[in-house]
């Protein structure tokens, strides 16, 4: 009979196994140490505790803990960072929805090779951080979303976050850009301080320079007193200027004066204040299209731009449909319970949502105001969608009245038809389009209606 190789740990391997289990003890993050067959041969406390749920982890695989999964994450859609470390040789980070006794929460993963002697990978070091500015389920504050685009734009959020780098945000209206902005401070060292918002659209080029850096008493008329900006608002946290495309270009140039030097002036005073700010910025403009028109300062956009993130569509992410749908009628509901029947949900998944995100809070916001029940139903998404339909050309509306229906308005044409006197039955049919069997039907059905 032929030996069989005895794949059991060594000694050595053994100690070494449990010096690293008692080091990672001692670290405050969920760490494992698995080896190249997924299996997990050391975990520490805070990893047990988020996602052992009671259960014991060691010996079993790294996916069937975190992910409930029988298979690696890339047999299962996600991305493997053991897969890909494999790949590279090097340490890796990927972003994962994991279960944990909350429900599914996204993780960030940083992957690290320990090599043997020979320098090949023998185990490999997993350290889990929760990323808490997005969910994967539903009636959570914040970012939320399960689809692949979704999660693209949760993994850039997360490594630019806690960077220093401007970020511009990209993408149609209601996406939410605001959101993502949040997103972006919260995952960066400036959490603690302010977020300030500005809306460039809605300020006046007269009023936008003292807006941003403040004035001092006369500076101009109605200046009754000194006033900081918001600028100097955001001193130490981050500034988020919204719809960066509609700053007035006489202005462009004092923006880019503050994020190339970090000074500015208030108005009607010489003194030079420092800013400590992280600038983040957003637009559904095309910005590259208003550099070339002469209407963006191409210094600026590339000063904006260290950064930049595409927000997909709603369309471009059609499965978080019944997600965001879910969420956002918990708060638009105002506590009443409502569900969203399963027609319902198929109504507005076929829907294309032009304004993405914010159309469908206010269909939401319709639907639950036309429901008298406990569940919204598809007739009644139908007609919060209606809201938003070209309404009907005068001559029309004139003819029929607004409670006409269908079969009113088709026994009106077949009234008109029948007055016009056709020789016979066929010949009717024949000028309505219809077979002669359909026309009798119909005739049956308009004497029935007296």
């Amino acid at each position: 009979m032929a030996d069989t190789q005895d794949l059991s740990p060594t000694p050595a391997q053994v100690a070494q196994t449990a010096l690293l289990a008692s080091w990672l003890e001692g670290l405050p993050e969920p760490h494992i140490l698995f080896d190249r067959g997924y299996r997990i041969v050391a975990a520490n406390g805070a990893y047990r505790r988020q996602f052992g749920q009671g259960a014991p982890v060691v010996g079993r695989t790294c996916h069937a803990v975190s992910h409930h999964s029988p298979v690696p994450c890339d047999q299962a859609g996600e991305t493997c960072p053991l897969a890909r470390s494999l790949f590279s040789g090097q340490r890796e980070r990927v972003l994962h929805l994991h279960h944990t006794p909350a429900g599914e929460e996204y993780v960030q993963i940083e992957l690290v090779p320990l090599r043997d002697e020979a320098g090949q990978p023998q185990y490999f070091l997993e350290k889990m951080e929760p990323l808490r500015i997005a969910q994967g389920q539903p009636g959570a504050p914040g970012m939320i979303g399960r689809a692949p685009a979704f999660q693209a734009v949760l993994e850039l959020i997360a490594r630019v976050g806690p960077s220093q780098a401007s970020v511009l945000l990209l993408g149609e209206s209601g996406t939410g850009k605001e959101l993502a902005a949040r997103a972006v401070h919260e995952a960066s060292p400036r959490a603690g301080r302010p977020l300030v918002v500005v809306d460039c659209a809605s300020l006046p080029e007269t009023l936008f320079e003292s807006e941003l850096f403040g004035h001092e008493r006369g500076a101009f008329t109605g200046a009754h007193a000194a006033r900081a900006g918001l600028v100097e608002a955001a001193h130490g946290g981050t500034l988020f200027l919204d719809e960066v495309g509609d700053i007035p270009l006489t202005m462009q140039v004092k923006l880019l004066r503050l994020l190339e030097s970090g000074t500015y002036r208030r108005v009607g005073h010489t003194e030079l204040r420092r800013a400590d700010i992280r600038l983040v910025a957003a637009t559904h403009r095309d910005l590259r299209a208003m550099v070339r028109e002469g209407r963006f300062r191409q210094d600026l956009y590339y000063r904006l731009s260290t950064f930049p993130i595409q927000l997909p569509a709603l369309r471009e992410r059609p499965q978080d449909i019944p997600l965001l749908a879910e969420s956002l009628l918990q708060r638009v509901a105002g506590g009443r319970g409502l569900v969203l029947a399963p027609a319902a949900l198929r109504r507005l998944a076929q829907h294309p949502f032009p304004g993405n995100v914010r159309e469908l809070r206010n269909v939401l916001e319709r639907a639950a105001l036309l429901t008298d029940g406990a569940a919204v139903t598809a007739h009644t998404i139908e007609r919060a969608l209606s809201f938003d339909a070209p309404a009907a050309a005068p001559a029309r509306a004139a003819q029929q009245p607004d409670h006409a229906t269908l079969r009113d308005i088709e026994s009106e044409a077949l009234r008109a038809a029948l007055a016009g006197g056709a020789a016979s039955r066929r010949e009717l049919a024949r000028a309505l389009g219809v077979s002669t069997r359909t026309l009798y039907r119909k005739l049956r059905l308009l004497r029935e209606q007296g």
